[in-house]
């Protein structure tokens, strides 16, 4: 949903946002609405309420139940039904539909006017009859009361077609050449007509004879008004017995009494486009008329503009429905236009919930999050002392700069600078004063900010113009007295800085070139001081004898460029000296700190330390840091936190560490080395030997099993973890597969 609101009359865009095309499935539809935002929070009112490419017209049955639209391409007609808020069927048609009307109540009866002269008659099951009429039908109305069909066209001639006689009357023969819209009145049943010679033309359908003709050309055409062409009627509308409002194609609206030929009102659009169409909306008394490009409404008594609406594409047609704040609208694109102003009326039944929906708008407005805040720099904050706010809550950085408080930014700007606004006052008054000036005759005078680059441009001037051949190409246009340039010369923000690191650099040679230059300008400042004419130029080197060193300038650029670059390096020498000689002698005040709960003391040194070393560079920080053993990696710009962290092993893990460290101790128990007699050493040293000789030689499958059948064949052991009946299990059923065993082949069996 897209608010907008002019003369604070709010107007809600129901159709706004994206729309999924026609060949996607409804699954696809479904995954778009999940995966975006943007069409998953529209509003939908009514399903698929649109065209394949254009809507040509729009209009809602009687009973307010259907809605009805054509468009093209391929020509066709869609009913929606509001009460299912869905499409309930779709008629395609065999050419584009000039207008349709609805005969019946809902959509059973529908007769349709197309571009190339027929007319056909729909009926609740389909197409039901086609005729033809002589010439190309532009507009039809239908006469209740007498069941005949009027139609205006490109001719003369107003053919009436009788429904009930299923036959062709007598035309209306008019006064015009050709004749673009009509409307019967609905209280007294008046037939009026608009001729493209900007006149209306009122019939009485009883007698078949004119009653009146308005010439609305001349009328519609004031002193304000610019026209380049006739003005035609391309709107007609009646409104109750006696109002008329009348469009034409130069965009002007004239509001009629049927009993005088002058009209009452005239509105000017102020674009020039043809008036689309003209609706009366009575509980306001205002009149809502729309061109291609803008829908107004305006007080029908005074004139003035209650609010507009301007939609994205262009308009084809517009209608109200009936006594409701919703408008509808055909554009020039797929999508047709919902729009629901409350303050015309209440929103219809069967969408019932816009009203709570608004109202609870209204009630909690949200403002735009930039309007309390301000856009500050980085620079702004050290202006006025706020550095240490950055990382706070009370400013949210963006792109190069920060978001704070607008009330907050005023508050410290005027205690920063209390006489700013006398300041800004005093350079107001000063600019006006300049401005009085300017008109009087002045000498040549040069402007306060940038005065050699002034001199310098306007010797330039000069020279161009004193030259003796000139080449054929467009003059550009001079900085001095380009107004996009003004502000250089004025602001002493815009200052050149020659002292710069930068200008020096860039301009190595300034300083010769600049010599005359400023001789020239003492001169000027002079002539203000005194008020004396302009002294000739003095004595020196002319200006053709510097020509004529131009073949030296590269070696002495060079020359300058090294000069200034050794003078940097010993300038930035000697403030380093000076700084390093401040610090040495900076006296550090006592200052006093209170322990709170939870917090631990530190030595005073470490803070003068710290102290000292913020106002030398980092480079000097980083060597002294590195000199005395305390650099860390913490304390520099890469981060300020250290992370170090074990791996947390599960419960699975440390079961099998566990029974592999127990294994590992059963096999150093049982094992014993073959070359090692147990009554020769202790035991201690036996253990220790065979633990050597395992790790030298660990032993192959076959001696694992020769020695559990050994020890099976001498009976069973006295001490160890396994017996006898373990070793012949362990030596039949498992496990030693002896017929791959490599060692096997190198040992006698």
């Amino acid at each position: 949903m897209q608010v907008s609101s002019l003369n604070e009359v709010k107007i809600y865009s129901l159709s706004c946002g994206k729309s999924l095309p026609e060949w996607l499935s409804d699954r696809k539809k479904r995954a778009l609405q999940k995966k975006d935002v943007d069409i998953r929070r529209r509003i939908e009112l009514i399903q698929d309420f649109e065209m394949p490419t254009v809507c040509t017209t729009i209009k809602v049955s009687k009973d307010g139940q259907y809605i009805l639209a054509t468009g093209t391409y391929k020509p066709r007609v869609r009913c929606y039904d509001t009460y299912q808020l869905s499409l309930k069927f779709e008629r395609c048609l065999d050419s584009e539909v000039v207008t349709f009307e609805t005969l019946s109540d809902d959509y059973s009866k529908i007769v349709f006017l197309h571009n190339d002269r027929y007319i056909e008659f729909h009926s609740q099951s389909g197409f039901y009859y086609k005729t033809r009429i002589p010439k190309f039908g532009r507009d039809f109305s239908y006469h209740y009361p007498s069941c005949d069909l009027y139609f205006v066209g490109a001719s003369s001639e107003v053919y009436r077609l009788n429904l009930e006689q299923g036959r062709y009357l007598n035309p209306l023969q008019t006064d015009a050449a050709e004749n673009n819209v009509c409307d019967i009145n609905s209280v007294h049943g008046l037939f009026a007509t608009g001729t493209i010679e900007g006149r209306v033309e009122c019939w009485d359908p009883r007698t078949r004879g004119r009653v009146g003709v308005l010439d609305c050309a001349l009328s519609s055409v004031t002193a304000d008004s610019e026209i380049n062409s006739l003005p035609t009627i391309s709107a007609l509308k009646f409104n109750g017995a006696l109002t008329m409002a009348v469009g034409t194609s130069t965009g002007q609206v004239l509001l009629y009494d049927l009993r005088s030929d002058k009209p009452l009102l005239v509105k000017d659009h102020q674009y020039g486009l043809p008036i689309k169409s003209v609706h009366f909306q009575d509980s306001l008394d205002l009149i809502l008329s729309a061109d291609s490009r803008i829908i107004k409404m305006w007080n029908k008594n005074s004139g003035k503009i209650f609010t507009s609406l301007e939609p994205e594409h262009d308009l084809n047609d517009v209608c109200l429905y009936p006594n409701s704040g919703m408008l509808l609208t055909a554009n020039e694109a797929p999508k047709m236009g919902i729009y629901y102003v409350p303050v015309l009326g209440p929103a219809p039944r069967w969408c019932s919930f816009l009203d709570n929906l608004t109202e609870e708008l209204e009630e909690n407005p949200e403002s735009t999050v930039y309007d309390d805040y301000k856009f500050v720099t980085k620079k702004d904050l050290e202006n006025l002392g706020l550095t240490h706010l950055i990382g706070s809550p009370f400013l949210r950085a963006y792109m190069h700069g920060f978001f704070m408080d607008i009330r907050l930014y005023h508050k410290v700007k005027l205690m920063v600078n209390p006489f700013a606004y006398e300041e800004y006052r005093k350079d107001k008054i000063r600019q006006k004063i300049e401005e009085t000036r300017a008109q009087r005759v002045q000498l040549k005078k040069l402007p306060k900010v940038n005065k050699e680059l002034a001199l310098k441009l306007i010797e330039e001037e000069e020279e161009k113009q004193k030259s003796t051949w000139k080449k054929k190409v467009k003059s550009l246009p001079n900085i001095l007295t380009d107004d996009r340039f003004k502000v250089m010369f004025e602001n002493p923000d815009f200052q050149v800085d020659e002292e710069s690191e930068e200008f020096r650099l860039l301009n190595p040679l300034v300083s010769k070139i600049s010599e005359k230059r400023k001789k020239k300008l003492r001169l000027l400042e002079q002539q203000e001081l005194h008020g004396k004419e302009e002294e000739e130029e003095p004595e020196g080197k002319p200006s053709d004898a510097e020509s004529s060193e131009s073949s030296d300038d590269e070696k002495d650029w060079v020359a300058e460029v090294r000069k200034q670059r050794r003078l940097l390096q010993q300038e930035e020498k000697v403030k380093r000296q000076e700084q390093l000689r401040e610090d040495q002698q900076t006296v550090l005040k006592p200052q006093f700190y209170e322990i709170k709960a939870g917090e631990e003391f530190r030595s005073f040194k470490d803070s003068a330390t710290k102290q000292k070393l913020m106002n030398k560079t980092l480079e000097d920080r980083l060597k002294l840091e590195a000199k005395n053993g305390t650099l860390s990696v913490s304390d520099t710009t890469v981060g300020s936190k250290q992370l170090t962290f074990t791996l947390k092993k599960s419960e699975q893990q440390k079961k099998q560490q566990e029974a592999e460290k127990l294994h590992r101790q059963e096999r150093k128990a049982v094992r014993r080395s073959a070359g090692v007699t147990p009554s020769a050493t202790t035991p201690q040293t036996q253990e220790l030997l065979c633990t050597a000789h395992e790790l030298q030689h660990p032993p192959s499958r076959l001696d694992l099993a020769r020695e559990a059948t050994s020890t099976w064949q001498d009976g069973p052991l006295q001490e160890g973890p396994y017996n006898v009946h373990e070793g012949v299990c362990a030596f039949q059923h498992s496990a030693f597969d002896l017929s791959n065993d490599p060692s096997i082949s190198s040992h006698s069996p």
